[in-house]
């Protein structure tokens, strides 16, 4: 299955995995903290003029109401990128061709002009339009055509590529027609809602589905939180709208899983309230300002809570806790378990990442934390994420052939395997020799020449200290740490 942006065609004979950016170009393959920043409104004359006397019925023989209410919020967007092209006969593009003729010189670069459409979001009277960012990404030109058929040149305000957020302003001495904002949180599976874009250059199109599934991450981007949606969304509807049943807007369409290019009702939008975020902090600073804990985590699975005595999984695990950072402050620990931050429950590492970092630089974060058994809160003051936020951590290690865990061979460190490994001298530990790859420990992710420094959260010094601790608790999972290269992680064992 394919994952694309919601403005890509793929190639017919690529293979196009993680794709692609908001633009189409006329069916060929081109470039698919509310905190002081001010609220956009529109004044109320202009307010009422876009709203209806009432909002639609709950299921309603129609949705012509709630399309005329939405659809002069959405506009179309148009782009031109400059590009480069070598400059030569378009034959010589075909390897078959250069083998009979040879290959050319290397050849100069020629500006070609990339035209691409996607779709974007009025949010404020004045001009302000939300879109996803690969539909304006690298444009030297971006074009709005409104319903009324008007068209306006856009400037970028700012982008976020680690979201796919992006926010364009028009110049205009009208007051424009703008979506309300809705409560993206508030949103179950199975509400109706409608996607409204420009897909395949058509025109503006309206489409109805439910919400599928909140809370996805899919690997596309750094940070996602997807809304899922079988409302159909195809190539060009990048930055479209998603609305719920009363015309506010949950969502900004971005992607679709595919095995064809066009809609196969698996589609992605932005939640409104991580896109509204993202818009505050452009207007406030022109760019994201990211917060950050500085700790490595782990996913806490029904192996893992077995691991660290839990009843059933539910949080996420801390594995390293880095030097001098927010969370080394504050006194987290290695093997904490973070429950809440700020009242709110963290149930994957995407969720942990996404609520940390738009919470603000210096925001005093309440996290609730399992530690031994018993859970308490511990307060973090949150700093800026550092453009390299890898921070290494310390740890020690130590002979020779032995196993312990089904499937795995270990050896004692020696001079020659700490050299090998590139680690400090007085390293303690054991280095994984050897992993079957039908084992649980290959099942799990341990890989030769990880260096296993714990077992059950006792220091591993020589063999004889992996042999004993292995033993232990033959009943449960063992819990390893383990560091692969400058990092540490934690990993639990079905025995």
């Amino acid at each position: 299955m394919k994952r694309f942006f919601a403005d890509k065609f793929p190639r017919p004979a690529a293979a196009l995995l993680l794709l692609a950016a908001g633009a189409l170009a006329a069916f060929a393959v081109s470039a698919v903290d509310r905190d002081a920043a001010a609220d956009l409104v529109l004044p109320d004359s202009a307010r009422a003029a876009t709203t209806p006397a009432a909002a639609p019925a709950a299921a309603p023989g129609s949705y012509a109401d709630l399309a005329a209410l939405v659809m002069p919020g959405v506009v179309n967007i148009s782009t031109d990128k400059v590009v480069e092209m070598p400059d030569w006969h378009p034959m010589l593009n075909d390897p078959t061709f250069r083998r009979f003729f040879g290959d050319p010189e290397a050849p100069g670069q020629q500006e070609q002009i990339e035209r691409s459409l996607g779709s974007g979001v009025i949010i404020s009277g004045d001009g302000y339009i939300l879109t996803s960012n690969h539909v304006i990404e690298r444009a030297s030109k971006i074009r709005v055509l409104f319903g009324d058929s008007k068209e306006l040149e856009a400037k970028i305000v700012g982008q976020d590529e680690r979201t796919d957020v992006a926010l364009i302003k028009v110049e205009t001495d009208e007051a424009l027609p703008y979506l309300r904002i809705g409560d993206s949180d508030a949103l179950r599976i199975g509400d109706q809602v409608m996607a409204v874009g420009n897909p395949f250059g058509v025109g503006q199109t309206v489409t109805l589905g439910i919400v599928s599934a909140v809370g996805r991450s899919i690997g596309l981007i750094d940070y996602e939180d997807f809304i899922q949606t079988d409302a159909s969304i195809n190539p060009g509807n990048s930055g479209g709208a998603l609305v719920d049943m009363d015309g506010a807007l949950v969502g900004i369409n971005t992607a679709i899983l595919s095995r064809s290019g066009g809609s196969q009702g698996v589609g992605f939008a932005i939640p409104s309230n991580m896109a509204l975020t993202i818009k505050d902090m452009l207007v406030k600073h022109g760019k994201v300002q990211r917060a950050w804990l500085g700790v490595i985590t782990a996913e806490v699975d029904q192996t893992m809570a077995e691991a660290l005595g839990m009843k059933s999984p539910r949080g996420v695990l801390v594995s390293t806790v880095n030097e001098g950072t927010p969370a080394a402050k504050a006194g987290l620990q290695e093997n904490d378990v973070i429950l809440l931050v700020d009242g709110q429950a963290v149930n994957s590492i995407s969720d942990l990442r996404n609520t940390i970092s738009l919470s603000g630089v210096g925001h005093d974060a309440k996290l609730q934390i399992l530690r031994d058994g018993r859970e308490r809160q511990v307060t973090v003051t949150l700093g800026e994420l550092p453009e390299d936020p890898t921070v290494a951590a310390e740890t020690r290690d130590e002979g020779e052939g032995a196993d312990g865990i089904e499937g795995v061979t270990v050896r004692e460190l020696n001079d020659t395997l700490r050299q090998r490994l590139r680690l400090a001298a007085g390293t303690e530990g054991v280095v994984v020799a050897e992993v079957a790859q039908t084992s649980n420990a290959s099942h799990r992710g341990l890989r030769q020449g990880d260096v296993i420094v714990e077992v059950a959260r006792e220091t591993v010094a020589t063999l004889d200290d992996y042999r004993r601790l292995v033993k232990q608790d033959a009943d449960r999972p063992v819990l390893l740490k383990i560091r692969r290269g400058d990092q540490y992680q934690v990993l639990a064992i079905p025995r």
